[in-house]
């Protein structure tokens, strides 16, 4: 109990001279970090569930089904690259004005950020939908399950505008607190998705038997249903973020000078980790259609303890970047350190269930025993890796929090670019490790990345970065 309490305790959190002011009690620092953490945690828990019910039901068509959805991932996150980016940008600058109580720079922000996304994600949309085979093929789909592939992208390219727009409404929402709001949009968008993969994948009634096409129908009609939301969610008067009509929707030099300096940052952290989990894919597609897709299954049940470390980080992300816009830098230190805390014990009992329950979490996505055998082999490395991931991503929201993204970007080039697809493909064929050494590879990523956070995060020199 001695240690429980000391490792819980956020008075043994900060050193005597990182205190600025007066430090809560551990339930007030606690209370507020659930309050914020747990409708983005159980808002990215339960979208990674429906991804994977998504993907069990889809499974049900066949192995080339799975791989059709799969081989799509990597591309779509390159699209989505940009406006994932600028959202960084975003949650960063609203909450640092949250902390300072300007809102009248936080809606410029969102304003602007909404145009930009509009106009950037119809023109990245469009040429996803007519160079979808071509980009297909570079991201290494195999002519078994090709076309189901370009029909499934071509589809979610319709949907992608929404999406975005949503998206960044969201992140704002987030960098002030309203985590609800992102959580209930998202909820009902993969609420609709599941209803319509059910109606549009096999044919139930009066619907079409879709097969793969309907799981990407279903998907864009509940993009469109959470940007709708999304949008109704910044006109309400009493909102810290508040859109009016008669406001003005003009770009000004500073706003976007601020959004350039933290998402250029961000922008080439996506561009080196999607280039990284591209190649990384491409790689494992090469092994065959069967471990492809054994690899697909496994990889959206780790995107749940990825999902539980996403959660908290962009929780921290506010309470930093709100923490720090307040000039309590000594806030900022310990909100991060006691999210840290709980990712660490949820990712130990997380990764315990995992190694328990391997086989039957494995044969819920395929009855195919070749991939039953391969997937549950791999849980165990998910399970080792969950403990190193979910602090990770924390530790990186807290980094992003602050403004320090170039640090982060950095971190992503030597591990995710350089790294995982170097040791990938040796693992996979000169050693001749299969599968297992894709696995093996992504584990020691997470683990350098995990190494090279942590040893910035104590540093503490992303407290005096300014925004």
């Amino acid at each position: 109990m001695g240690l429980l309490r000391k490792l819980f305790c956020c008075k043994e959190m900060l050193r005597q001279e990182q205190i600025i002011g007066d430090i809560p009690n551990d339930e007030t620092i606690y209370r507020r970090t659930f309050q914020i953490a747990w409708p983005s945690m159980m808002e990215s828990v339960l979208i990674s569930l429906i991804g994977a019910v998504d993907l069990i039901m889809v499974g049900g068509i066949g192995a080339d089904a799975i791989a059709a959805v799969g081989i799509c991932n990597q591309p779509k996150f390159i699209i989505l690259a940009v406006i994932m980016s600028l959202n960084v940008g975003v949650t960063v600058i609203v909450s640092r004005r949250k902390g300072q109580k300007d809102a009248d720079s936080a809606n410029r922000c969102l304003r602007q950020s909404i145009l930009l996304t509009a106009g950037t994600s119809f023109l990245l949309s469009l040429a996803g939908f007519f160079f979808a085979r071509d980009i297909l093929i570079l991201a290494g789909a195999l002519p078994g399950y090709v076309d189901l592939a370009v029909t499934y992208f071509q589809i979610l390219m319709v949907g992608n505008f929404f999406n975005c727009i949503s998206m960044t409404i969201n992140a704002a929402q987030r960098g002030c607190g309203n985590t609800k709001i992102s959580m209930r949009t998202n909820l009902a968008a993969n609420g609709l998705n599941l209803f319509f993969n059910y109606l549009l994948i096999n044919g139930i009634g009066i619907f079409p038997q879709m097969g793969v096409a309907g799981a990407a129908l279903a998907t864009s009609i509940g993009n469109v249903a959470a940007c709708i939301m999304s949008i109704c969610s910044v006109f309400h008067k009493r909102g810290f973020l508040y859109i009016q009509r008669n406001q003005d929707w003009h770009f000004d030099r500073r706003t976007l000078s601020d959004l350039y300096r933290i998402s250029s940052s961000a922008f080439i952290e996506q561009v080196f980790m999607r280039i990284g989990f591209f190649t990384y894919a491409k790689t494992v597609a090469a092994l065959g259609m069967i471990e492809f897709a054994a690899h697909q299954v496994c990889m959206n049940i780790m995107t749940i303890s990825f999902s539980v470390g996403d959660g908290l980080s962009i929780a921290t992300s506010s309470l930093v970047g709100q923490s720090l816009g307040e000039r309590r830098s000594d806030m900022a230190i310990l909100y991060s350190k006691a999210t840290r805390r709980i990712g660490m014990l949820l990712g130990f009992f997380l990764g315990l269930f995992m190694c328990v329950f391997r086989v039957p979490i494995i044969a819920l996505f395929s009855d195919e025993g070749a991939i039953i055998q391969m997937g549950s082999q791999i849980m165990f490395v998910i399970a080792i890796t969950m403990m190193f991931q979910i602090t990770q991503v924390i530790t990186f929201g807290s980094l992003r929090g602050a403004g320090d993204v170039k640090y982060t970007a950095l971190i992503s080039l030597i591990s995710v670019t350089v790294i995982r697809p170097i040791l990938t493909w040796l693992f996979c064929f000169p050693f001749a490790w299969g599968l297992m050494g894709a696995w093996i590879s992504l584990f020691l990523d997470q683990l350098i990345r995990y190494a090279l956070s942590h040893l910035r995060f104590h540093k503490g020199e992303w407290v005096y970065i300014q925004v």
